[in-house]
């Protein structure tokens, strides 16, 4: 019988909503990340009410800690 892993992504693509800059950053797997700066524009984005980081508000994969079914910054 094969075991399932789910294994973590840690590449998200994030998309600033002030320029639209898109960018690849790589997650970290041992902190929150609250803050991203822009690229382009730097405006300093936070995350958005209701969630817990910058890549769960703005990038195209959830943070490490919701990717694996918990909750992030405990």
């Amino acid at each position: 019988m094969a075991t399932q892993t789910n294994e973590v992504t840690l590449q998200s693509t994030i998309t600033c909503p002030e320029c639209g800059h898109v960018a690849d950053e790589t997650m970290p797997t041992d902190a929150c990340q609250w803050f991203y700066e822009c690229t382009s524009c730097h405006k300093v984005l936070k995350p958005l009410e209701g969630d817990c980081c910058v890549y769960c508000s703005y990038g195209t994969v959830a943070c490490p800690p919701i990717q694996e079914g918990g909750s992030c910054c405990g």
